[in-house]
């Protein structure tokens, strides 16, 4: 199993957070990151639970807004793009996923749709196939399983050409059988693709197989940052 981290980045930053902080009821949940992804990174986010990993996800696509400090997408402050526009570009998969009613075809086509292109038939057979669900368009969604709905999951994040893709717990509903095939997966697309990712997990065994480098919280603060083998033997 080749670990992801062998591949390249460009030491281009495609996203950086400046001082990004957020509170939630009287207390810092994210308590003034500052960091850079470059473009082709992997960065894993790890520490225990409580420490604030999902919640400085949910602040990298402003699915929750930062209380103070702010996102660079390619060097444009984040505030500066439209929701619907950032989302497309910093794409999500979240631990359980949540795919609209309907056929499989139509949960991929749902976000090109949204900014007035059809996905074709071919592209969504592309898609799909990449993800090991070739021949799956016409499913409806209710028949799949939970390996097959995560799948379909990231085919549709991929759908939107993200530039950066934030991962969630993206196994961890999985049993470790589905964990392990969904995770060779995700490495082997991320490579082939050389996709920007950001992904929670509180597994340091994947954080490794699938990172080049590891930003460890503790109570909403970096604790450390830096090469994956280097902080997690830390």
């Amino acid at each position: 199993m080749t670990p992801i981290a062998e591949g390249s980045v460009s030491g281009r930053p495609i996203l950086s957070t400046e001082h990004l902080t957020r509170f939630a009821d009287g207390k810092a949940i994210v308590d003034d990151i500052s960091l850079n992804v470059e473009r082709g990174e992997v960065l894993a986010i790890v520490g225990p639970s409580g420490s604030g990993k999902t919640s400085l996800l949910r602040l990298l696509n402003r699915l929750d807004e930062p209380s103070s400090g702010t996102v660079y997408l390619a060097a444009t402050d984040y505030r500066q793009i439209i929701p619907r526009e950032l989302r497309r570009r910093v794409g999500m998969v979240t631990q359980r996923p949540f795919l609209f009613a309907g056929s499989v075809a139509e949960n991929l086509r749902f976000g090109p749709l949204q900014r007035g292109h059809r996905l074709s038939d071919a592209a969504a057979e592309t898609l799909l196939a990449r993800v090991g669900l070739a021949g799956y368009a016409t499913r409806d969604v209710t028949n799949l399983s939970g390996g097959e709905a995560q799948r379909v999951s990231l085919a549709r994040a991929l759908a939107n050409c993200p530039e950066v893709l934030l991962m969630d717990e993206p196994t961890s509903a999985l049993d470790e059988s589905l964990k392990f095939e969904v995770e060779a997966l995700m490495r082997d697309v991320i490579r082939q693709s050389c996709l920007t990712c950001v992904m929670v997990t509180h597994d340091m065994a994947q954080a490794a197989r699938m990172a080049h480098r590891a930003l460890v919280l503790k109570a909403g603060r970096a604790l450390r940052i830096g090469a994956i083998n280097e902080v997690l033997h830390a």
